[in-house]
């Protein structure tokens, strides 16, 4: 399995260069670009009025393409250009298409539209008849398909800036870009299908996050396997009123497949806690120094989930850092570093996992999400400074290490919008830790496995349903490892 890779418009046009150099003729690579299209679009609609609307660059060259295939497989289809094109590419393929098109002022009612004004490229914001035309298709989205990006997204961030298009299907090349990854861009792309035209692989560290990146080294047990070869998770419970976050965490931890996993409790809250425990264990401590010699044998701590803010959380994780164990810090265990982010991160290594929503990561990370240029960037800014693995939740979750890897998740779903979700992603993700997961690897997983598990459930999911929709999402990896 080959992980899939997310390219800026800088690293496309590489790889659209380099397939020239090798001996591809540009012609080629736009004539692919069409037929994938035109390809798409037969496969989804029934034949019927087609207007396509052509830019002046090669992204309306792709156009020119896809209204010749069209008419030639008997369709009715019209072309309307902003501008007569601009690169000889371009121009051999409207030659190529041998129509005379109508303008931007014309009468544009169509049962389907081709939205091949500007690709992923573009630097500006819609203008004159372009933002005119875009601001109308806009109002039946769902007879839009658009050529690399919906007009007016830049293929680099995700973010509109103006007059922007929507689409109901979007059929871009070689491989997703930011904006169809990231949102609010990718709620205005629809259903994006990525077409293969030819070009070489290219290889950078920023990815879909699908099990092609995890799962050839996903932590299945073995003949050989005990329990405590499977890894030893401990969950540090919140006080006696909030103790349900850590056993949530534990009970996904447990399920996801770590051998041994123990709730850490405070005395106080012993009864809640042993009321609703069955294969976890439980012990007590109350000071910093109890907990640190309870987990000093352990393979991954979760800390956060209803912990609290207060000084004894930052004393907690103090403790916990000093371990070896690596850390899954969430909620509180993040929040409570605030006013002093860098008595966090001095203890943290590259097995730690933050996983802070927009919210808490503003408060490690003052401003670099808002002055950062997209969500990935952010992310993979913030792991270098922490120095350990970020997973900056959100529908486009990012997933970023310090060594520079990143992923987005591109499986996400609204049911996870509930309390408790997130412990039980706290728990999956130190489940696999605890296991031998690489924590990058591990973080990817677990978020993945979350939306699928929630996706499974849909409408109703609340978080004490997450840990028993596991063994399914498991069982479907499994057979197909």
């Amino acid at each position: 399995m080959t992980p899939r890779h997310i390219l800026s418009v800088a690293q496309m046009g590489a790889a659209d260069r380099a397939a020239v150099s090798a001996g591809t003729p540009a012609v080629e690579l736009m004539s692919r670009a069409g037929a994938a299209v035109a390809a798409a679009v037969s496969e989804r609609f029934a034949p019927c009025e087609t207007l396509v609307l052509c830019g002046p660059g090669d992204n309306g060259g792709d156009g020119y393409v896809v209204a010749r295939l069209l008419a030639d497989r008997g369709w009715p289809v019209r072309v309307a250009a902003l501008a007569a094109p601009r690169s000889e590419t371009a121009k051999a393929m409207a030659a190529a298409w041998g129509g005379v098109p109508l303008s931007l002022e014309a009468d544009l009612s169509a049962d389907l539209y081709i939205d091949a004004l500007f690709g992923a490229g573009l630097s500006g914001p819609l203008a004159g008849d372009a933002a005119r035309v875009i601001q109308h298709l806009n109002s039946s989205p769902e007879r839009v398909v658009a050529i690399d990006v919906p007009s007016g997204l830049p293929g680099d961030t995700g973010l509109p800036v103006g007059v922007c298009g929507r689409a109901a299907l979007t059929v871009t090349f070689h491989a997703r870009k930011p904006a169809h990854v990231l949102e609010p861009g990718r709620g205005r792309c629809g259903e994006v299908v990525v077409a293969d035209i030819g070009l070489s692989p290219l290889a950078t560290d920023v990815f879909e996050n699908t099990p092609e990146l995890w799962a050839p080294r996903f932590p299945w047990p073995n003949a050989a396997s005990h329990k405590h070869a499977r890894g030893r998770l401990v969950v540090v419970s919140g006080p006696a009123w909030s103790t349900g976050a850590a056993r949530l965490a534990a009970r996904a931890g447990l399920r996801i497949g770590a051998g041994v996993v123990t709730v850490l409790s405070l005395t106080d809250a012993l009864a809640s806690n042993a009321a609703h425990l069955e294969a976890i264990m439980l012990r007590a401590f109350d000071t910093e120094a109890e907990l640190e010699a309870l987990a000093t044998d352990v393979d991954a701590a979760v800390i956060g989930p209803a912990a609290g803010l207060s000084e004894s959380t930052v004393m907690n994780v103090l403790a916990l850092a000093r371990t070896g164990a690596a850390l899954i810090l969430d909620a509180d265990a993040i929040s409570v570093f605030r006013e002093d982010p860098e008595e966090l991160f001095s203890v943290l290594d590259r097995d730690d996992v933050l996983t802070p929503h927009a919210g808490e990561f503003e408060r490690l990370f003052p401003g670099m999400l808002e002055n950062a240029p997209e969500r990935i960037s952010a992310a993979r800014k913030a792991a270098e400074l922490a120095d350990a693995v970020v997973l900056l939740k959100g529908p486009d979750t990012v997933v970023a290490s310090p060594d520079g890897r990143a992923a987005v998740n591109l499986n996400g779903s609204p049911w996870l919008a509930t309390a408790g979700s997130g412990d039980v992603l706290a728990g999956y993700i130190a489940g696999l830790v605890a296991q031998g997961m690489d924590s990058f690897e591990a973080a990817c997983a677990g978020v993945w496995i979350h939306a699928e598990a929630a996706q499974t459930h849909g409408p109703g999911l609340i978080a004490e349903d997450l840990p028993g929709l596991t063994p399914a999402v498991l069982r479907s990896l499994y057979s197909g490892r």
